[in-house]
Order: C-alpha cells, then sequence, then structure tokens
C-alpha cells in the first residue's frame, strides 16, 4: 500500500492523505504493527489503534515520540490499548493480552465477562 504524506498535524507527526484508505472492522485498511515482546510474543496494532483521524481527510500515525527526556514511564499509549483486554499478573510481574477486541467482532464496551 502506497500511501500520499501530507503536513504533521501536532502531536504526530506522520500524516497520510486519509481519501484513498478504505474502513474496515479493524480500522483504516493499513499496514499493521506488530510489537515483538519477551518470548518472542507478538502483539499485533491493526488500523484501528495505530491511526488516529487529525482532521477532515488526513490520518496520522498515533505515535507520539516522548523525546530524550520523557516525563511518563508510558510507552504504550491509550490509543492503542483501546477495545483491548489486558490482565496484569503483577506477583509474577507478567502481561496478558487479547490484541484487538474488533477482530472478534466486539469492543471492550459490550464484552461479556
Amino acid at each position: 500500500m502506497s500511501l500520499t504524506r501530507v503536513a504533521s498535524v501536532a502531536p504526530f507527526s506522520a500524516c497520510f492523505d486519509s481519501k484513498p484508505v478504505i474502513s474496515t472492522r479493524l480500522g483504516p485498511a493499513v499496514p499493521s504493527i506488530d510489537l515483538v515482546l519477551s518470548g518472542n510474543v507478538t502483539w499485533t496494532v491493526w488500523g484501528a489503534n495505530s491511526m488516529v483521524q487529525a482532521k477532515e481527510g488526513v490520518l496520522c500515525l498515533g505515535f507520539v515520540d516522548g523525546g530524550l527526556d520523557p516525563r511518563t514511564s508510558v510507552v504504550i499509549g491509550g490509543h492503542q490499548l483501546e477495545d483491548n483486554l489486558l490482565q496484569f499478573d503483577i506477583p509474577r510481574s507478567k502481561l496478558g493480552f487479547s490484541s484487538s477486541l474488533l477482530g472478534r467482532q466486539t469492543t471492550c464496551s459490550n464484552f461479556k465477562f
């Protein structure tokens, strides 16, 4: 897929023309991003969690550079976490995750526990 770069929209630096991008149940049809974690576990981030509609006709990669002296320890932001189930196992220092619930045709707001 070839996306046309457009002017950045703060705070995002990588922005693209959204007109040719189709929408799917996993968000904009853009390449997925695989985060490879310890133990060779992969967390796939789909378009719904990687792209932000910053203004009409503009999609931006929804990651912000924390800079050389970040103020917080958050590496993965709230947008990337939306509609992903997370399980924090504090005693074992482990994180469990579902990847996007959108692929299962549901969301966190209507997920039945």
